[in-house]
């Protein structure tokens, strides 16, 4: 018999040995539901999988919206932004925008509230393409800052001082008299407008303010900043490119960070948990790969007297290894393709999802930190998924080899004499 015909008999005999007939009808149930937990674990995984990395996407996209991808700081003391110093940073590769800031802390009055925050002076055009402020603006309009003595504050902190947009503030700092002692120095502002980015520390206790109008306040000179934040165009590139920046600029006094690092503990928290995660789900995968084991191992012993048949009118045992092979391995193939369609159905109706499960559990209170969770952001990532996809069949080939292999441990002569 050719190879080409021997294989059609693998498949055959596979196929055979799939369907359900009422002696094994119990096995076959159990495959049934080997399949499903197989597409189960795998929708599971894809699923948690990018709502985790959606929310992370967000998480990251919040901080570094406020913050550049790289910091340049002074070692000691204000940083002096001299032209020589902003153009070379603006020549570095891969740098899209250069932002000078300038932060101090202080107290925010009106109507008798006093509250902390921390007051960032920015030149208009820096704030304007911070687009986590003017997307998410609530009140006012941002256009007059840095025409006006006014500021851009959070929402939060807005509600807190019972304030509206066109309402005044009062800012007290401190300074340094000739005798050494602290006074307090006040300064009233008109607030312009407030931003809610639905992170609770920006929108509680962030205050903007002209950058040079901060300067003069506090009697800096106008090249004196507190860091310069760079953006780039791939925040991922951000260690390549601060160790490029550091390495052009040459000078021991200042320090190039990244927001990586700037944010280590709470990158590596969420790495930690993303990997967690994938090993937890994976044993869902892993457990109904075992059902297949248990299925098909059954398979073989019912099969017995047809094997050994089968044996006896010159089958060899590679036939047979190969039918049960693709038989069971076909359970885990199918159950892994019907799971992933399943899991990118689910992630591209994640938002109606959400929107379904916000109003059944009455959480649609229209809080900005409600509507982070229940807006249930997702990023699927090809490379996670083909992950998914490869781990899953992995167990199910590695599951299918073990009923294959028992199906070769089985003598014709004590095959037909238990018929």
């Amino acid at each position: 018999m050719s190879e080409r015909g021997t294989f059609g008999i693998d498949r055959w005999l596979a196929w055979r040995y799939l369907a359900t007939r009422q002696r094994e009808g119990f096995v076959s149930f159990i495959a049934i539901f080997s399949l499903i937990g197989v597409a189960l674990g795998v929708a599971t995984l894809i699923v948690v999988l990018s709502v985790m990395g959606g929310f992370r996407e967000q998480l990251i996209g919040r901080i570094i919206g406020m913050n550049g991808h790289v910091v340049v700081t002074a070692r000691e003391g204000m940083l002096e932004a001299t032209p020589e110093l902003l153009a070379k940073l603006r020549a570095a590769p891969e740098v899209r925008n250069v932002r000078l800031t300038l932060e101090r802390q202080a107290l925010v009055s009106a109507n008798g509230q006093t509250r902390g925050a921390l007051l960032r002076g920015v030149r208009l055009e820096d704030l304007l393409s911070r687009q986590i402020v003017t997307r998410n603006v609530v009140q006012g309009e941002i256009g007059a800052f840095d025409t006006r003595r006014g500021v851009v504050i959070g929402e939060r902190l807005r509600q807190s001082l019972s304030i509206g947009a066109g309402d005044t503030i009062t800012v007290t700092t401190h300074r340094l008299n000739e005798s050494g002692s602290i006074a307090p120095r006040y300064s009233d502002y008109e607030v312009l407008a407030s931003f809610l980015s639905r992170r609770y520390e920006f929108d509680s206790g962030l205050v903007f303010l002209p950058l040079q109008m901060l300067q003069d306040d506090m009697e800096y000179e106008h090249n004196k900043v507190s860091s310069i934040d760079i953006e780039i165009a791939d925040q991922a590139a951000a260690p390549r490119v601060a160790q490029a920046i550091a390495k052009a600029l040459g000078r021991d006094d200042l320090k190039v960070s990244h927001w990586l690092a700037l944010n280590a503990r709470f990158v590596g928290a969420l790495q930690v948990e993303r990997v967690m995660m994938f090993i937890i789900l994976t044993l869902i995968v892993l457990v109904a790969a075992m059902n297949v084991v248990a299925s098909f191992t059954m398979l073989v012993r019912v099969k017995r007297g047809n094997i050994a048949i089968l044996r006896t009118m010159g089958a060899g045992p590679g036939t047979i290894v190969r039918a049960f092979f693709l038989a069971a391995a076909a359970v885990g193939l199918v159950g892994t393709a019907v799971g992933t369609g399943l899991g990118l159905l689910v992630c591209a109706n994640m938002p109606s999802i959400g929107r379904l499960l916000s109003a059944m559990t009455s959480a649609g209170s229209g809080s900005a930190e409600v509507d982070f969770i229940t807006s249930m952001p997702v990023r699927v990532q090809a490379v996670e998924v083909g992950t998914i996809v490869g781990v899953a069949i992995l167990l199910s080939l590695v599951a299918a080899a073990y009923p294959a292999w028992r199906s070769t441990r089985i003598e014709p002569v004590e095959g037909l004499r238990h018929e």
